[in-house]
């Protein structure tokens, strides 16, 4: 049972109510994630946004992002969210044979080849911070990656931290999505 509750969807209005009907029609389903934050209707807001940012603004492939959310929520072992982004990347037409090889090694994934070499950046920093050198910043560069583009992608894997922390805290179902 979740230590705290969020607003149903048949309670929820303003910007709650937006946000809910846009999961709902753009992907079936709220994520539980989406569903802890809306107590909170103004960082409900802020993740709506930063969400718009990254679909609208970002250099970002919707398929790389998916990307980075996967293997960020497989290395924070955030079951949660694994099988949500699993489902976006199946949809994607990546097999259980692709997932399995791009979570024992991420420069196998089947994005082109700059988009690889951003995910391998921002699993690697996510692993390791400190391992990330120059070279690391400069390879991104050599493929057109501005820094903009570096911190867009490190956001969306640090992210899933603040999720999978809460999302235990508050004791929510482990069942990542919510209908």
């Amino acid at each position: 049972m979740p230590r705290i509750t969020p607003v149903s969807t048949e309670d929820a209005q303003g910007i709650v109510k937006e946000g809910y009907e846009i999961f709902l029609t753009n992907y079936g389903t709220i994520p539980k994630p989406i569903l802890m934050i809306s107590v909170s209707p103004d960082l409900f807001d802020l993740q709506l946004k930063r969400n718009r940012y990254l679909a609208t603004k970002s250099n970002l492939s919707f398929s790389l992002l998916a990307h980075i959310r996967y293997l960020a929520a497989c290395h924070l072992d955030y079951r949660f969210c694994q099988d949500f982004n699993r489902d976006q990347l199946k949809r994607q037409g990546l097999t259980d044979e692709d997932l399995r090889k791009l979570e024992e090694d991420p420069s196998q994934s089947l994005l082109e080849e700059h988009e690889g070499a951003m995910l391998a950046f921002v699993i690697k920093a996510l692993k390791a911070p400190s391992s990330i050198t120059d070279e690391d910043i400069n390879t991104l560069r050599t493929y057109n990656w501005t820094d903009r583009d570096m911190v867009d992608a490190m956001k969306q894997g640090v992210s899933m931290i603040d999720h999978a922390i809460m999302m235990q805290v508050f004791d929510m179902d482990p069942d990542c999505l919510a209908g």
